[in-house]
Formats: structure tokens, C-alpha cells, sequence
């Protein structure tokens, strides 16, 4: 009986230590990110039959468990993934928004005061010092648009980088996710039934920052391990393996990154749309649908401008009896043939109808019959048999060579047209305020160019310049403005989140103070069971003699 009592007190002892050691843990880690509080689980001991009924027999740890809910966990990786994606595509417009909005630094002061210059020639056309300050206000108007084509050169620089580093902080969580399979599996080996839970927790954190960069699907298989997915499909992570991504160049335009998946010495493009979520999703969104359309928006204004005032300006003629040119110099759409092209063809891409720009690359694609020409910004898709076509003010010709079924050409035909929009003239002599040559007093050509800035020239006949430009920026700030409400929805809905598995899974002081004090003095009673059953063991010892 004494023995049993030992026996009794001894597992008592164990499993309050056991106890102690947890809530130790607990207490010890409150403040580590991504822990979850650990609750060690007891079970009595088979008791003994004997002829008075069965005697128990003390009790057992089975295990040491975490306290942990996958939903919840899950709930929060889904969720910080939208909030790192509104804030990275909110960090990023937010820039343009307030380099739009800017009136010192935006375009409609720029337009106001070239138009001021053209209408000081049209009331006195004659006048040098009138025809300079046109002309100057028209180097001031180039400049601005340079100026914000500039910066938005800046801003893609930046996101291009940010893009970089993003896939390699991806691709540095995914090797540490599989290495840390590999050791759950390995610690887990040796002990059947029990489940290493802080390399779980570790692993969990792993995925949560996964998730600030991108967004991920995960898969837990039978034996613990974690298998992880991006986009729609690709795996990341298949037990103690860790694919990896690329940031490469495009195939349709250099300049530009793509993301690729490395299986093997194979690098697949993955389509960007597809890459929702997280800060690399929310770059390439803002990439793709916010400073894409904006700087070919931008160029589209300066070209319409550009081309129509050059139009109105050749029907004029200068101080010297000559008729008028162009009075501004503009760049030619940027025509970039893939880099897959099997072809010889080159293809000629000219602006014939400046006010009909709609503001979008394109892509012309061949396939073998057909010439296809898309318009990106809202995939509408023009079939031909034979080229030249004109379409958005646009001709599409080939130069020489032809094509091959499968070859294709991005046409940026806006992108640049602010960068690379100049001053033609040199002159002021060679503005053309008058309608006929000679005489010094004709100024209807400089009233017909006057008129260009209340007439709607952009968008088919729809807009004139200065609201083309309100419109432009109306639209940025309504992106960034939804992106700021997205982005504080999003955290509120983490906050909650993260305290729904707070209150599951994180560690209440007072409740393990509490523990701890239980556990010890389960531990001093066990220790005073062992006690006594080595007193009646000397009792015991002591009747025998």
C-alpha cells in the first residue's frame, strides 16, 4: 500500500511540475509574437481492481497542447494580406494624388497660362514682346508636363524595386517555412501523438508575414507538414521543398517586370492579376491600374493638345509671310516587339487623329490569319485580315518583314507623349497668328488658337484640355480615396481578427498567475503524499524487525 501511495504521490508530483514548467512558459512568452498559450492535459491512471472495488492509481500527462483555432489563424492571415495590399497600392497613388492635386505643381495653371500668351497675340499680333511671352508660356507648359512625367518615372522606379525586394522577402519566408517542416516532422518523429508547438507557432508567424507580402493558400497534410500556395495554384511550399519566384523582365516591354515561378532551371511568367493580396499585390495592382493609366493618361493630354494646337497653327501664317509649322514637337507611340517574336515584321505605329487618343497601350497579336489589335485598358479587341487599320487615332502598319502566327507588338502609343513633348519653335516671329500672308495685323489664326482651349478637342469631341485634366485628376483621387477607405476597413477588420485569437490563443497573466499558484500547491500536497508514504514505508519496515 505505501508503495502505491509512492507511486500515487510521485505522478502527482510529475504532473504538477509539469504544470509549473507550462504556465512558466506561458508567463515567459506572453510578449512573443505569434505564441500561443500551451495547457498541459492530464489523465487519471487504470485503477486498480481489488476486492473493495477499484483503487485509483494517480494520475498521467498526456500531452502538452496548444491552444489554437485554424480559423481564427487563417482569419488573420487573409486579412492582414488585404490590409499590407491597400496600404502598399495606398502608399503608392497617394503620391500621385498629391502631385496632381498640387497647384503649384499641376497642369492647369501651366495650360491657363499658355492660353493667357496666346490671347496677349491675338490682341496685339504684331507685338515681339506678346509672341515671346506665348512662347515662353509654352516652354513653361513643357516643362510641367516633363516635370510630372518625371516624377512619375520616379514613382515606377520606386514600385519596380519595391516589387524586387518584395519577391525576395517571399522567396526568403518560403525556404524558412520548409525548413521549418522539416524539423517539425523530424521532432515529431520521436514522440508519437505530441505536436512540437512552438515550431508551430514559429511556422504560423512565418505564414503571417508571408502574408504582409502576399497573399497564401494552406494546406496541412496528414503528417503536420504545411503546404503553401500564391496566385491560382502555384506552390510555394509542398512539405520541405521551397520553389521560389523571380522578378524578371517582360517579354512584351524590358522595362518592365514580370513575375516568374522557378520549377526547376524553368522560369514560368505568372499572369500579375492573378497575384492578389499582400504587399506585392497591391504593387503590381497600382502598377497595372493606377500609374499605368495615369501616365498614358497624361501623355494623351499632351499629345491632343500638342496635335490639335499643331493642326490649328499650320493654318496660319508667321510675321515673315511663311506658312505656320508645328508648334509643338511631339515623341512617336513606342512600338516593342516581343521578345518570343518568330517573325521578321516590323511594325509602324503613327498618331493621325490626336483628339480620338483614348489613353491606353495596345497589343497587336497575329495568328496566323488575323491581325488582332487590343486595347489594354479595357480589353476591347479589333480583328482585321490586313493591315494598315486605324483605330483610336491610331494607323498600324507594317514597316517590312511579316508576321509569324503567335508574334506580337505592344504599342505605348501615350506613355512617353509628356516626357518628350517640346517647343518646336524658336521664334516668336514664327508663330502664325495670321491667316493670310502677308501683313503684321492678322491675328484670326491666333483667335482660332485661342479658341482651342474652350473647345472640346480631346476624347472624340467630348473634353477640352483643362477638363480632360480635371477629369484625370477627379479619377486619381477617387482611386486614392477608395484605397484609404479600403485600407482603414481592412485594419479594423484585423484588429478584430487578431483579437478573436488573442482571446483564444494569447496568454492571460492573471489566469496563469492564478495557474501557477494551483500547480504549486498541487505540487506541495503531492510532495506531502510522497512524504507520508515513506513514513508508513518505515513503519513498515520497522514492525518486521
Amino acid at each position: 500500500m505505501a508503495t502505491s501511495i509512492l507511486s500515487i504521490g510521485s505522478g502527482a508530483l510529475n504532473a504538477a511540475q509539469a504544470g509549473l514548467a507550462t504556465t512558466s512558459h506561458n508567463i515567459s512568452n506572453a510578449a512573443t509574437p505569434g505564441y500561443s498559450r500551451q495547457q498541459t492535459l492530464q489523465a487519471a491512471n487504470n485503477p486498480l481492481a481489488t476486492g473493495i472495488g477499484f483503487l485509483g492509481q494517480g494520475v498521467h500527462v498526456v500531452t502538452v497542447r496548444r491552444i489554437y483555432d485554424e480559423f481564427l489563424t487563417r482569419q488573420v492571415g487573409d486579412t492582414q494580406a488585404s490590409v499590407s495590399q491597400f496600404d502598399a497600392f495606398h502608399g503608392q497613388i497617394a503620391q500621385i494624388d498629391n502631385l496632381l492635386a498640387d497647384p503649384a505643381s499641376g497642369l492647369s495653371p501651366a495650360i491657363q497660362e499658355f492660353f493667357t500668351g496666346v490671347n496677349a497675340v491675338a490682341n496685339n499680333p504684331a507685338d515681339i514682346a506678346a509672341r515671346q511671352s506665348m512662347l515662353s508660356a509654352g516652354q513653361s507648359l513643357v516643362s510641367r508636363l516633363q516635370i510630372l512625367q518625371g516624377q512619375f518615372d520616379r514613382i515606377r522606379d520606386d514600385t519596380q524595386g519595391q516589387i524586387a525586394a518584395s519577391v525576395e522577402a517571399i522567396n526568403g519566408y518560403a525556404a524558412q517555412i520548409a525548413q521549418i517542416n522539416d524539423a517539425i516532422a523530424k521532432a515529431e518523429a520521436g514522440v508519437s501523438g505530441h505536436t512540437a508547438n512552438d515550431l508551430r507557432d514559429q511556422r504560423d508567424l512565418l505564414i503571417a508575414d508571408l502574408n504582409k507580402e502576399i497573399k497564401t493558400t494552406v494546406v496541412r497534410q496528414d503528417d503536420g507538414a504545411y503546404n503553401v500556395f500564391i496566385g491560382n495554384g502555384q506552390p510555394l511550399v509542398m512539405g520541405i521543398s521551397a520553389a521560389a519566384l523571380t522578378a524578371m523582365p517582360s517579354a512584351a516591354d524590358p522595362s518592365r517586370l514580370d513575375i516568374g515561378f522557378k520549377s526547376g532551371n524553368v522560369v514560368v511568367p505568372i499572369q500579375t492579376s492573378t497575384l492578389a493580396g499582400g504587399k506585392l499585390g497591391g504593387l503590381l495592382s497600382f502598377r497595372d491600374t493606377a500609374l499605368d493609366p495615369a501616365v498614358n493618361t497624361l501623355g494623351r493630354i499632351a499629345l491632343g493638345l500638342a496635335g490639335t494646337f499643331n493642326a490649328q497653327h499650320r493654318q496660319g501664317f508667321d510675321l515673315t509671310g511663311l506658312a505656320g509649322g508645328d508648334f509643338f514637337s511631339v515623341a512617336a507611340p513606342d512600338v516593342l516587339p516581343n521578345a518570343h517574336n518568330a517573325g521578321s515584321a516590323s511594325l509602324s505605329v503613327a498618331i493621325s487623329g490626336p483628339g480620338a487618343l483614348a489613353g491606353s497601350d495596345y497589343q497587336l497579336r497575329y495568328d496566323g490569319t488575323q491581325y488582332a489589335i487590343t486595347r489594354l485598358a479595357d480589353g476591347d479587341v479589333q480583328t482585321t485580315a490586313s493591315l494598315p487599320i486605324t483605330r483610336d487615332g491610331l494607323d498600324f502598319s507594317l514597316s517590312s518583314g511579316t508576321m509569324a502566327a503567335g508574334d506580337s507588338f505592344l504599342i505605348r502609343a501615350t506613355a512617353n507623349g509628356a516626357g518628350k513633348i517640346g517647343v518646336a519653335l524658336t521664334d516668336p516671329r514664327q508663330i502664325a497668328a495670321a491667316a493670310a500672308a502677308p501683313g503684321a495685323g492678322d491675328n484670326r489664326n491666333a483667335l482660332a488658337l485661342a479658341e482651342l482651349q474652350t473647345r472640346n478637342m480631346l476624347g472624340n469631341g467630348t473634353a477640352t484640355y483643362q477638363s480632360a485634366y480635371a477629369q484625370f485628376v477627379s479619377q486619381v483621387g477617387n482611386q486614392t480615396r477608395a484605397a484609404d477607405v479600403a485600407s482603414q476597413t481592412q485594419a479594423k477588420l484585423l484588429e478584430q481578427a487578431k483579437s478573436a485569437r488573442e482571446g483564444l490563443s494569447g496568454v492571460n497573466l492573471d489566469e496563469e498567475a492564478a495557474n501557477l499558484l494551483r500547480y504549486q500547491q498541487a505540487y506541495q500536497a503531492a510532495g506531502k503524499v510522497m512524504q507520508i508514504a515513506s513514513t508508513l514505508f518505515d513503519t513498515l519496515l520497522s514492525l518486521g524487525k
